[in-house]
């Protein structure tokens, strides 16, 4: 059985404004009906794999289980980083937990927010794979390139070692355009699609020896892990002090046994708009467009709304991405499309909390979104998962009504309990003690009217908290 590790701790500030610090990329239906990182899960699932193990930040911690139950799915464990340092450390960290089982176990280390459109072929390349992982190579995978392409890292192949496994000559960083040509026309390079196979003894070895520093301080703050409900929390002091480094530099282009199987099916680390807009339908005139998106006269560019109620009308343009959304609009020529992530630190210098802030807020329990802010009051629409609840709470400057929209809401004002169904509201006078729940079969959703002196999320007091919040 091979173990997925699904790392998801990342920011994807490339797909800005849709990908943000608070909700990025993995998480979000970019291709198709799912996830990303639900398309991932599903592709490593099933024969010869045992349920993954997630690498995850602490804001996504609720998420990434979640996401995997809407699929049917459960993680074997989820790693918490007290924050991330690149792909080296997610990757011992991985290894040392599931070393803790069985050092033999064959590890798929991969990102989470890739798109295959044959995930099956690539389960394929990975069987194959298998074969020289169990007799101790670290298997990278490369994919057939079909362009110049400059924004990819590329690996050079060598003499074939097992059936669809070839030696791995060396590692490519990525090519300006005129290497990037001599590249495709060679015929024997591949791009880097950064996914790894290796036992988990093999990739602990091979830290020990080529990257001791990050090895022993990972090794002291998995140690010092503690759990969570169902998480497991690495340790935040020991883990400040793990060096920051990706897994290519920090061991894969030192080390000796690195296998490569080429995968020839479609692949996209979906890494700037440019790539999105490769991944979308197109019209007759090589638009891509959302459901709520209109072009005239328009030739190869990409139109997305992410918000039902904006309406994205393009006039005239070519070669040209515009993202729109409730808070934030961004228009770019297709060909600058990988300067966002310049775009969002330059935000962030200004303190624009769009940079980092969807307008809709995840929690454990679902989701909330401001409708209205204004002097002293603010509106909000609340979603709760069936059998979610929040905190037993107070507030110490504001009061609220609750106006229940859909479904059932289990509403605690002090000693009271009841039930409120659609279009039944309650009254939370000022530093009332009170918990809402779903107790039922469907979302719940209400809509949350608060006024007060100060309106802030840091105005609260729990009591209770079935996840463990403080």
């Amino acid at each position: 059985m091979i173990t997925p590790i699904l790392l998801c701790g990342g920011t994807g500030t490339r797909l800005w404004p849709l990908s943000r610090k608070s909700y990025p990329k993995q998480f979000t239906a970019i291709v198709g009906d799912e996830s990303l990182y639900q398309a991932s899960a599903r592709r490593f699932s099933g024969a010869g794999f045992s349920d993954p193990v997630v690498v995850t930040a602490d804001a996504f911690r609720f998420i990434v289980t979640q996401q995997l139950s809407e699929i049917g799915m459960t993680p074997a464990g989820v790693l918490i980083e007290p924050e991330g340092r690149n792909t080296a450390p997610a990757a011992i960290a991985a290894a040392l937990f599931v070393a803790r089982q069985d050092p033999e176990t064959l590890m798929l280390l991969a990102p989470s927010d890739h798109v295959m459109e044959t995930p099956e072929d690539f389960c394929d390349a990975v069987e194959k794979g298998a074969v020289a992982a169990k007799e101790g190579q670290i298997i990278t995978f490369g994919v057939k390139p079909d362009r110049a392409e400059t924004g990819y890292g590329w690996l050079e192949t060598g003499a074939v070692t097992h059936d669809g496994v070839n030696a791995l000559t060396r590692f490519i960083e990525k090519p300006d355009a005129e290497a990037a040509a001599a590249l495709l026309e060679d015929g024997k390079n591949l791009w880097n699609a950064g996914i790894f196979l290796a036992k988990a003894g093999t990739l602990i070895e091979a830290f020990k020896q080529y990257a001791p520093e990050i090895y022993d301080s990972v090794t002291a703050a998995i140690a010092a892990a503690r759990e969570d409900l169902s998480f497991t929390r690495i340790d935040e002091t020991l883990w400040r002090s793990v060096p920051e480094d990706s897994i290519d530099y920090a061991v894969m282009e030192k080390a000796t046994n690195i296998s490569v199987v080429p995968y020839s099916g479609h692949w996209s680390d979906l890494g700037s708009w440019d790539a999105v807009w490769k991944e979308t339908g197109k019209d007759a005139f090589g638009n891509g467009l959302s459901r709520n998106a209109t072009a005239l006269q328009c030739e190869d560019s990409l139109l997305r709304s992410e918000d039902e109620t904006v309406e994205i009308v393009g006039i005239g343009l070519k070669n040209v991405v515009a993202v729109a959304m409730k808070d934030a609009v961004m228009v770019a020529d297709m060909s600058d499309s990988q300067n966002v992530k310049t775009a969002v630190s330059t935000l962030k210098a200004k303190g624009v909390s769009q940079a980092v802030q969807l307008p809709r807020d995840y929690r454990p329990w679902g989701w909330y979104e401001t409708l209205i802010l204004a002097d002293r009051f603010q509106v909000k629409r609340i979603h709760v998962h069936p059998g979610a609840a929040l905190s037993l709470q107070s507030h110490v400057h504001r009061s609220e009504h609750w106006i229940v929209v859909q479904g059932t809401a289990k509403v605690t004002v002090d000693d009271e309990v009841k039930l409120l169904t659609e279009n039944q509201s309650v009254y939370i006078p000022l530093g009332a003690t009170h918990r809402m729940e779903n107790p039922g079969k469907v979302p719940m959703v209400l809509i949350e009217v608060q006024t007060g002196a100060y309106l802030g999320e840091d105005d609260i007091i729990r009591y209770e908290d079935v996840y463990a919040r403080s």
